[in-house]
């Protein structure tokens, strides 16, 4: 087992914890930048999923670390596509500037919406954001001159300074460093006294207002700074899709991000992007199933004849090619963590890392879930 010994206080205002960890980090950025050499033909697209990984890394931060549950976040990635491509096409502008007036519009959505969060909690607040995300919908709907409503919108792949980023690995390798951007600004926001603010708003309002923090500044900027980092994955999905539609941003995609951080693990970031991972490869698993198992399923059962074999085969391609499968199937998925797993991907893999550097003094009741109260949450 390893033990980490501070010895200057500019350990603790380094991003790694020491320089094992930073050397792990160089190998997986170094794996990132070759992964679309190794693995061009691979089903998974790595764009999408580097785009979903910010996308988690925005809903983490309101989610994960200020203790605000948000239905709402498809919204938000909707207004980020529709002003980045208005600024960008309609208007001429740059591109960085028009990701940077996305992240703004964004933002200022996030903030309006923030203004209910200061008399609201738990599920009335996930239901306002339910009723923004609707509201914002219909706005996507009826705004043609800027949205093109129902008929939907074109989007051009971006070009940056003169630079045209048609090929899919030169978009690739944008949505990488905008997520190493958004992940390294969080990662200094979080150590910063605001998102200290945050996570004591999280673990307990009142003591945090007890501590002098102001619940309604600090609420509202974690919904602006949660909704910029929405409105620049938007600007990327955007591109990415290639057409827009307000069909796109329903209400089943803001479930989905929240599945992301809850499979992945609130509260870290690194939960964030295990999240975008099993969110991405969902899909094409059940396309791989839709293809492969009926087939399979129908020669297992062909032992019984060739009826029984034919029948069972028939069956299970009608169920794999239902509609509501991939939406079943996320739900289920959810349900299962909240039971077994609180903690996503990230909590079992810390699990596993302790068991390994304890073995074999392990002791299993380590991780035992307990609820304990702070004095000023009897008060409720």
């Amino acid at each position: 087992m390893r033990f980490i010994f501070k010895i200057s206080y500019r350990q603790d205002l380094g991003l790694f914890r020491d320089r094992f960890q930073r050397d792990w980090y160089i190998a997986l950025l170094l794996g990132l930048l070759a992964l679309p050499v190794l693995l061009p033909d691979y089903r998974v697209d790595f764009s999408l999923m580097l785009i979903y990984g910010l996308c988690g890394v925005s809903l983490m931060v309101l989610a994960g670390y200020t203790g605000l549950v948000s239905l709402g976040h498809a919204a938000f990635l909707g207004i980020g596509a529709y002003a980045h491509v208005y600024f960008a096409q309609d208007m001429g502008l740059p591109w960085i500037v028009s990701i940077a007036l996305a992240a703004l519009v964004s933002a200022a959505a996030g903030g309006l919406v923030g203004l209910p969060a200061l008399r609201m909690t738990g599920i009335y607040l996930t239901i306002a954001t339910l009723a923004f995300a609707l509201i914002v919908q219909e706005v996507f709907n009826r705004w043609e001159s800027v949205t093109g409503g129902l008929k939907g919108k074109a989007v051009e792949r971006p070009t940056i300074f003169g630079v045209s980023l048609q090929d899919d690995t030169s978009f690739y390798f944008l949505c990488l460093a905008l997520l190493i951007a958004g992940l390294w600004l969080t990662r200094n926001v979080l150590r910063a006294p605001t998102g200290r603010a945050w996570v004591a708003i999280r673990d307990s309002e009142i003591a945090a207002q007890s501590m002098g923090v102001n619940l309604a500044v600090y609420k509202t900027l974690a919904f602006s700074y949660s909704a910029a980092l929405m409105g620049v994955a938007g600007a990327l999905f955007a591109h990415q899709v290639g057409f827009l539609a307000p069909d796109i941003f329903t209400v089943l995609l803001s479930i989905q991000f929240l599945l992301m951080v809850v499979v992945g693990g609130l509260g870290s970031l690194h939960g964030a992007i295990f999240g975008a991972i099993f969110v991405a490869l969902v899909p094409v698993g059940i396309s791989e199933a839709r293809d492969v198992m009926p087939e399979w399923l129908g020669r297992v059962f062909s032992v019984f004849g060739q009826d029984a074999g034919s029948a069972v085969a028939a069956a299970v391609d009608g169920f794999v090619k239902h509609p509501g499968l991939e939406p079943g199937i996320f739900g289920l998925v959810l349900v299962l963590f909240i039971l077994f797993e609180p903690q996503g991907f990230y909590g079992r893999w810390i699990k596993i890392k302790l068991y390994f550097s304890q073995f074999p003094l392990y002791k299993r009741a380590t991780f035992k879930r307990q609820k304990s109260y702070m004095r000023s949450e009897r008060l409720r």
